[in-house]
């Protein structure tokens, strides 16, 4: 009863809420090989063995800047409709096959997610998933929201793919988060999709960095402070840091994140969020939301969208308001921890 009444009042926040969110079409020679899955099963609870991570810190690879920015460029466009998302589909899985990953097409009622995994070296490990939106609202290309977070999965994908790592490395591309959460919420409805899964990294819009005083705002209801003092931002009023959300039950995976950033990387303000969200719903508009009130530990990596960005679902959500240092130095701070996550005491 108690799980009904968490799922009962999260899809009556995720209702009421407004989801988070390239100028060319693609258009690719081939369409890559991929195998459809159509998800059928109910909502339930896998009951996850409690997350650990290596106590060594690891010695994560370096992020391609050039490789990471063609993708955003590649991508930049409105991903609405079904041609541009059929497109899309197929750069993302052409993409994973060239990272050596055989992705699978996940259908569902009005959209479809790509999914592949690489397989860990311990079968008791459990998995980690890296996962991004690929959709837009209609008439804005989503450079920032979210084709940046689109090209930092790629990017973990291709770095990561190869590594072998105790845990099992999977990657989502989530389709209609700006309809609802559908892709994810489907993505979740699966109970095999969920088991043995230790946490989620869900990236939507970290490409955008504002440097001016007052630039940034915070969720309404949601204390801020400590952690932005914790992580050494001394300008609170200006968005130069990635914000890392995750529920409060969850604390290791925030933690982690945490300790991913370095001198020469942005600030990152990890916010832990009690009660999953439900006194402020503000955070609960993208696609971590859905695996929080399954009792999985997700985060939301983020530059805060429309609390920092004027461009939040405009036309103006262009490759020219892209911060392209502020966005590698994301990208770096989520292949990072997601190395670090891949291992296991």
């Amino acid at each position: 009863m108690k799980q009904l009444i968490w799922i009962a009042l999260f899809i009556l926040v995720a209702l009421a809420a407004v989801g988070w969110g390239s100028g060319s079409w693609l258009r690719l020679s081939a369409i890559p090989e991929v195998s459809v899955v159509r998800s059928t099963d109910t909502f339930q609870n896998p009951s996850p063995s409690p997350l650990t991570v290596e106590k060594t810190a690891v010695l994560a690879p370096q992020i391609d800047r050039s490789r990471l920015w063609k993708h955003v460029e590649n991508l930049v466009g409105e991903r609405d409709g079904e041609v541009s998302r059929s497109f899309t589909r197929d750069y993302i899985s052409q993409q994973l096959q060239t990272s050596g990953f055989s992705p699978e097409l996940q259908q569902f009622d009005r959209g479809i997610n790509v999914f592949a995994e690489r397989k860990g070296t311990d079968s008791n490990a459990g998995k980690i998933l890296v996962a991004a939106h690929y959709d837009t609202v209609p008439k804005s290309p989503g450079a920032d929201d979210n084709a940046t977070g689109v090209a930092v999965v790629l990017e973990v994908a291709r770095l990561l793919g190869s590594r072998p790592t105790p845990r099992t490395l999977q990657v989502a591309f989530f389709d209609r988060e700006e309809l609802g959460l559908l892709g994810s919420l489907a993505f979740t409805g699966s109970a095999a999709r969920l088991k043995n899964l230790q946490a989620a990294v869900v990236l939507d819009m970290v490409g955008y960095a504002c440097r001016t005083s007052g630039c940034q705002q915070y969720p309404e209801g949601l204390t801020a402070q400590p952690f932005l003092e914790a992580s050494g931002v001394t300008s609170p009023d200006k968005g130069e840091f990635i914000a890392v959300v995750g529920d409060a039950e969850h604390p290791l995976l925030l933690k982690t994140f945490a300790e991913s950033g370095n001198a020469d990387l942005p600030p990152v303000v990890a916010l832990p969020v009690p009660l999953k969200g439900l006194l402020t719903p503000d955070v609960l508009r993208s696609d971590h939301a859905p695996f929080w009130y399954k009792g999985i530990g997700a985060v939301l990596v983020t530059d805060t969208a429309n609390l920092r960005s004027p461009h939040y679902h405009q036309p103006t959500d262009t490759l020219a308001t892209i911060d392209r240092p502020f966005f590698a130095g994301s990208a770096q701070i989520v292949v990072n921890a997601t190395a670090q996550l891949l291992e296991i005491q």
